[in-house]
């Protein structure tokens, strides 16, 4: 067995999206500009409605995958091949852009704590023009098992410990899991030893390998198939892992392609309206 450490730490960046929702830029800054295959992570969380209530109004995508996980509050899903529906705490959203669709994400709430991610997760060539999808996990249908003795890990995606998460719709088949510790606990997680692989701790803190992990940092850990953390009383995380693709990525704004000229098209097909279902 390979043991995988921390290769390097991120700070994220505070930023705004959307009609000014205020946000945590993770991956897509500049220090971590992309981590193949995924090409974005927002940490979002605020108990001030002027900071989440304007929402995300209709906008296109192209090419990728967008993955809503709700920690607290609701997001209502609307998009433009007739897919709509609520995403609520502990609940995840699993859309599949591929060819082109227009979608909007707004608050269904106007005060409380609105709190939760978004990762884009990146197509192969082969699957960027394939039809959109989409897929609304209710909170109850997240497996939840135990390791260790005071460690619980919420399986959103991919599979962990023979357990499998309940999206079916990805491409990449990444694992998702959130990691949360009700005490101190050191616990050995089995991974993919090839596939990049990060941490991301949004309360408490942990260790791995003698490499303090504080809130609100991200770590991208090294190949290896097992993951050793000690983890604090109260720690939780999300841990997010996939086989690299490999292929060149041009991007522009909301629209992820491998050549220019595939993003030129995408343009074109959105200003003609070829977005609509």
């Amino acid at each position: 067995m390979s043991t995988k450490t921390v290769l390097s730490l991120h700070q994220g960046k505070p930023t705004q999206d959307g009609a000014g929702v205020s946000l945590t830029r993770i991956i897509g800054q500049p220090s971590l500009p992309r981590l193949d295959p995924f090409l974005m992570l927002d940490f979002f969380g605020s108990d001030n409605p002027g900071e989440y209530i304007a929402g995300f109004p209709p906008h296109p995508h192209r090419g990728f995958q967008t993955v809503t996980y709700m920690l607290a509050g609701k997001m209502r899903h609307r998009d433009s091949v007739g897919n709509e529906g609520v995403i609520e705490a502990g609940g995840i959203q699993w859309m599949n852009a591929g060819r082109g669709l227009i979608h909007e994400e707004m608050p269904e709430q106007e005060s409380g704590l609105l709190q939760g991610f978004q990762l884009w997760v990146n197509l192969p060539a082969k699957e960027k023009m394939s039809a959109p999808g989409y897929e609304d996990i209710h909170p109850d249908a997240v497996p939840d098992v135990a390791i260790g003795q005071q460690v619980r890990v919420k399986i959103l995606a991919g599979e962990f410990n023979g357990v499998s998460g309940p999206v079916k719709s990805h491409s990449v088949d990444p694992l998702f899991i959130d990691v949360q510790s009700a005490a101190e606990e050191e616990v050995t997680l089995s991974l993919a030893d090839e596939h990049n692989t990060f941490v991301y701790c949004y309360e408490g803190g942990l260790q791995i390998a003698e490499q303090p992990v504080s809130h609100g940092k991200l770590a991208v850990l090294s190949k290896g198939t097992e993951l050793t953390m000690s983890m604090q009383a109260g720690t939780k995380c999300i841990i997010v892992s996939a086989a690299p693709i490999q292929e060149p990525v041009v991007q522009y704004g909301p629209f992820v392609m491998n050549t220019e000229a595939e993003i030129h098209q995408a343009i074109k097909d959105y200003q003609n309206g070829r977005f609509a279902g």
